[in-house]
């Protein structure tokens, strides 16, 4: 019911942050953050708690505030949370779940526990573990991730087994990881899954990964993905099937691989809202982040239809840029029809930090592609 006396606690000050806080203002909702100074979302959040993601003193005092608590990042203190859960304090998605998302290799096991199809793995202890139990695996190229504390590309290393044949220190870790075989020639795309406390559940429509052939990174994201409408419904029981097996409530972005045989394999799951799914602010009825003010609120979900075809483009901070920095190239993109720029009040670029995204609407996929190009063609950064 509106308005809502309900007070909401983010664990987490960054962009995500942020937009949830933007899709609740037209409600006059309620925000705290806790988060380190200068957050993206402290402008705009009601109360700002001052503090680390592990801080349990300052998770509390958070929990003290607010009468439930989502967060915008896994990595952060579970054990606090589950004393605050015990406690009788709303937390979503469950901090019981978080402990196995937080940890790469006990959620690859949960795959395989719940017969949920995920590429072949195995798990090892340090870099010597891995170089010897990469000669196990079949494929030529491997996946090595960081069992925990990996993001964005971060904790992720895609190596050949003659690679490591040669040169175990190529393996950047000496750490718990998770070896996972290269799916090759696979097509890459995301199903968003909305879960709430009266077991209503809902998918938003497919995401699929554009990729550069040269550098093989990804350009942009698109939506409804280039699959069948068969695929697409495989695609959402599958991603359903990984949110009921962990009795998920929340907001859930579940990653897969499509291989040319037209199977899938479950990547990873982030139990937040999602980079696959910031297209959705204006690209459906409901945005991914309204749905989860929604869950939190004790709300019925919104329809996720998608009102026209999206593109979604990250906008990264330039090499050689350090510090402060100006968009170039906005007029043209102003100037077009279909065009949204977000920015997400970091005052300072790195070379490949997230800085904000561009979202693009058509009336067909491949009019959004052509836009999406566009915008590649004309957008810049310079520094200050």
């Amino acid at each position: 019911m509106l308005p809502s006396t309900i007070k909401i606690g983010i664990i987490g000050g960054g962009q995500l942050g942020k937009m949830l806080i933007e899709a609740g203002k037209p409600w006059n909702i309620h925000y705290t953050i806790l988060e380190t100074d200068n957050a993206p979302a402290q402008q705009i959040a009601n109360e700002h708690i001052v503090g680390h993601l592990y801080d349990s003193e300052k998770i509390k005092q958070l929990a003290e505030r607010c009468d439930v608590i989502t967060y915008e990042i896994e990595h952060i203190d579970t054990q606090t949370l589950l004393e605050l859960e015990a406690s009788g304090k709303r937390i979503i998605p469950s901090p019981q779940l978080l402990q196995i998302i937080q940890d790469k290799g006990l959620q690859k096991d949960f795959f395989s526990t719940h017969q949920i199809a995920t590429a072949p793995y195995s798990l090892a202890d340090n870099r010597a573990d891995c170089a010897e139990k990469v000669k196990n695996f079949n494929s030529e190229k491997v996946a090595v991730k960081l069992r925990k504390g990996g993001y964005d590309g971060k904790g992720v290393e895609l190596l050949s087994k003659q690679e490591i044949a040669n040169n175990p220190m190529c393996i950047p870790f000496d750490e718990p990881c998770v070896i996972e075989a290269f799916v090759p020639n696979a097509i890459e795309i995301a199903i968003i899954v909305a879960r709430n406390e009266q077991g209503e559940i809902d998918t938003f429509p497919s995401v699929e990964m554009e990729f550069n052939p040269k550098t093989n990174l990804v350009e942009f994201l698109f939506s409804p993905a280039n699959i069948s409408e068969e695929i697409e419904q495989k695609a959402k029981d599958l991603a359903i099937k990984c949110v009921e097996k962990l009795n998920g409530v929340g907001l859930f972005a579940i990653e897969m691989f499509l291989d040319k045989n037209n199977e899938l394999y479950v990547n990873e799951i982030a139990p937040r809202p999602h980079n696959s799914g910031h297209h959705t602010i204006e690209a459906c009825y409901t945005s991914q982040y309204e749905q989860l003010n929604r869950i939190l609120l004790k709300m019925p979900l919104g329809s996720t239809q998608l009102i026209q075809p999206a593109a979604m483009l990250n906008l990264l901070g330039a090499e050689g840029i350090n510090g402060k920095y100006e968009l170039t190239g906005l007029d043209q993109l102003l100037s077009t029809e279909g065009i949204y720029i977000h920015l997400y009040n970091k005052s300072s670029s790195k070379p490949h930090r997230k800085m904000g995204h561009i979202t693009v609407l058509g009336k067909t996929t491949q009019e959004v592609k052509e836009k999406a190009t566009f915008v590649q063609n004309n957008i810049g950064m310079k520094a200050l």
